[in-house]
């Protein structure tokens, strides 16, 4: 947000006017969120959140110009890119995987109930996760099955990794891997969400990662959770 408690600014992109409309509609009926563009294609988001400087995308995967992945990697290309966000169909869809391997903050399936959308953006914008755990689980799994490194080197790399941590970021890592939010983690460790969110911010520069689904990565992989 462009400040602390302030409205959320959310860039819509879709290629179905439809789909756009709609998702307008319902987010301008909440105080604290606001749309600030629609584009109808990857290219035109891209060029709009130059222009508007979003919080969030909201970012269809399957769109004519420039699809949502191409789109998603040219926005955290940005010195400064916004949240990203991933509508998809369904929720088998392997680009979606591809997106967060990528970079991408988290998605939602286009049948999801407004009120969990309206959740989400709200999570999202505070650096919280909105991956559930079973997601997280199925999403690291298909990671996984399309990596060609073998499961012990991948063990030995994940441990090395950890190893750079101090003892409480490796506690809030293992959270992360167990699919908690900030606020989940704040309540376990006894710790306030403030200080929660700086060890992640440490935990992506540490573990060179650039979300949580990353972080949980690599915690499965060196077998603590």
């Amino acid at each position: 947000m462009s400040e602390e408690g302030g409205t959320v600014r959310v860039l819509v992109v879709d290629d179905d006017p439809i789909v756009r409309s709609a998702l307008t509609l319902m987010l301008g009926g909440q105080a604290d969120l606001e749309v600030v563009g629609e584009a109808g294609d990857g290219r035109e988001g891209v060029l709009l959140v130059d222009r508007l400087r979003p919080d969030i995308v909201l970012m269809d995967i399957r769109m004519p110009v420039l699809d949502g992945l191409e789109a998603t990697r040219r926005l955290h290309r940005l010195p400064d890119p916004p949240r990203v966000i991933v509508l998809t169909t369904f929720d088998a869809d392997e680009h979606v995987v591809e997106a967060l391997a990528a970079g991408a903050d988290g998605f939602l399936l286009k049948d999801t109930a407004p009120a969990q959308i309206v959740e989400a953006l709200r999570k999202v914008a505070e650096g919280e996760p909105m991956l559930s755990p079973s997601v997280t689980r199925t999403l690291i799994d298909r990671l996984r099955a399309a990596q060609a490194e073998p499961a012990d080197d991948r063990a030995a790399r994940a441990e090395a990794r950890l190893a750079l941590l101090t003892d409480r970021e490796r506690e809030v890592a293992l959270a992360v891997g167990r699919g908690l939010s900030n606020a989940e983690v704040a309540r376990e460790l006894h710790l306030s969400v403030p200080t929660v969110k700086a060890h992640v911010s440490r935990l992506f520069e540490k573990l060179v990662v650039t979300n949580r689904v990353q972080i949980a990565m690599c915690v499965h992989d060196a077998g603590l959770v």
